[in-house]
């Protein structure tokens, strides 16, 4: 827990201002979910991904997404050898530990759905060969909206599906932007972060996020707010089964970086916007009067909070 704690404050000194998304990252990466950073550019979403698989002492691969990259550029691809006359299995920039996948809406949609395999198994399929892609292993996706209508593919349901939160970085303070010009001024911070945590040390805290143990009560609560989001007026398709577990493993994770064993009805409800935004669809007239994040208020606040026999009320 010390290494974990170290790696945050390392992060934190890098990104200013952005300690509840650091903490979502690190939630992600315990819940082993995959993360889309959208933001409007020069926010340090490149540089937020890279510092958090910096502390991380794993492979990382970073790929540029481009109109002209291929499957097999993320995959890996089977070519022949002409020195040794024989066909050669090359593995692409997916077998990694994190992958930061820059600017993921600019490809193609077959391009993107190279990654969906991967991203829901663990494993990727090459020429007919199926590769295990070692744990941990996350996804960090970032997205410009403001570029949607210029020679960029948005992502389809099904792949957004896929991803546990969906964060945005947003405009920093002025006292923060005030800090990061005075730091920038005479250095790189990303470049004093070093590797607190080891792959080991992933594994065991990923293992120790199992024991976090839910309550009834809080199950209920849960699946109440799954249900309403299926039930509301505005929305076509609501919260999928696979959203639930997400938010389910989303809610472990979370509480043990509080500290706790348990998980309260506060943590779900916490979590709710960060795993429902980017997976409802709207109906087209609700699209029209509303957003996903209106929506997703009054799924919030339709649903009744319980209340745990002897629990404190957060």
């Amino acid at each position: 827990m010390d290494q974990l704690i170290r790696a945050r404050e390392d992060v934190n000194k890098v990104i200013y201002g952005k300690e509840e998304v650091v903490d979502l990252l690190f939630v992600a990466l315990l819940a082993q979910g995959h993360v889309l950073l959208e933001s409007v550019p020069g926010t340090g979403k490149t540089k937020l991904a890279k510092s958090f698989a910096k502390v991380m002492d794993g492979a990382f691969s970073r790929v540029q997404f481009t109109p002209d990259v291929l499957p097999s550029d993320i995959t890996g691809i089977r070519f022949f050898n002409p020195k040794e006359q024989e066909f050669e299995l090359r593995i692409g920039p997916i077998a990694t530990n994190v992958l930061l996948a820059d600017e993921i809406n600019r490809a193609t949609p077959k391009t993107q759905s190279s990654l969906l395999e991967a991203m829901e198994e663990k494993q990727t399929t090459v020429d007919g060969e199926t590769i295990k892609i070692n744990s941990p292993f996350v996804v960090i996706a970032t997205q410009n909206p403001v570029e949607s209508n210029y020679g960029t593919f948005p992502l389809p349901e099904a792949q957004l599906d896929r991803f546990l939160f969906k964060l945005d970085l947003g405009y920093p303070s002025i006292e923060e932007e005030k800090r990061i010009l005075n730091t920038y001024r005479r250095t790189d911070p990303y470049d004093a972060v070093e590797a607190s945590l080891s792959i080991e040390n992933v594994r065991e805290l990923q293992d120790q996020i199992q024991l976090v143990t839910i309550s009834d009560v809080v199950a209920d609560y849960l699946l109440a707010l799954v249900h309403t989001s299926r039930e509301h007026a505005d929305v076509e398709l609501g919260i999928s089964p696979r959203g639930m577990l997400a938010l389910m493993r989303a809610s472990q994770a979370y509480a043990f970086m509080k500290n706790r064993n348990y998980v309260t009805p506060q943590d779900i409800k916490t979590l709710v916007p960060f795993v429902f935004e980017h997976r409802l669809i709207l109906s087209m007239e609700g699209s029209i009067k509303k957003t996903a994040k209106d929506v997703v208020k009054e799924i919030i606040h339709a649903t009744q909070v319980p209340v745990e026999e002897g629990a404190v009320v957060e």
